[in-house]
């Protein structure tokens, strides 16, 4: 691809580099982790680049790619054994001005979302992003209805899990 697309492709990357740290917050525990993701993701986002037609916003389609890879990254992880390669790092992402150890009541949320399931996972991800019912259950293959109740049973499993932690809010 030419240079002008890689130029675009990082402008758009850039705007919405927030997806990808909570995607990447969201389904990875350790720095390393999630760096490693979000590598991935970017990796992603870049090879499918050529498929984008526009047909619905950048960030809802980097939205779809970023947790369909988080899913896939997890399931390959599990799966594989100490034997890693490195993978180049191309692509370069300005720093979000975000310290994760300042802010407790963040790591007790997020140490409570590693416990849940990966869609349940997904579903917190876009509630926390703004979006619609509708649109959760769009991005997800589900009715509007059963994303409502999917997120309501989602945000109490995690209030428990929080609570059986002995944190209070």
């Amino acid at each position: 691809m030419s240079s002008q697309t890689e130029t675009a492709f990082l402008k758009l990357i850039n705007q919405h580099k927030g997806i990808l740290y909570k995607t990447s917050r969201i389904y990875a525990d350790s720095v390393e982790d999630r760096e490693d993701l979000q590598q991935e993701i970017l990796i992603q986002l870049w090879k499918s680049y050529q498929n984008f037609k526009g047909n619905s916003e950048f960030s809802t389609w980097m939205y779809r790619v970023a947790i369909n890879t988080a899913i896939t990254y997890l399931k390959k992880e599990k799966q594989r054994t100490s034997d890693q390669t490195d993978v180049p790092q191309h692509f370069e992402v300005q720093n979000e001005d975000y310290n994760p150890s300042k802010d407790r009541q963040l790591e007790v949320f997020y140490a409570a979302v590693q416990e849940l399931k990966p869609v349940e996972k997904a579903v917190i991800f876009y509630f926390m992003e703004g979006m619609s019912h509708k649109q959760i259950g769009d991005n997800l293959g589900l009715s509007e209805v059963n994303a409502r109740v999917k997120l309501n049973r989602t945000k109490e499993k995690i209030q428990q899990i929080i609570k059986k932690s002995g944190y209070e809010f």
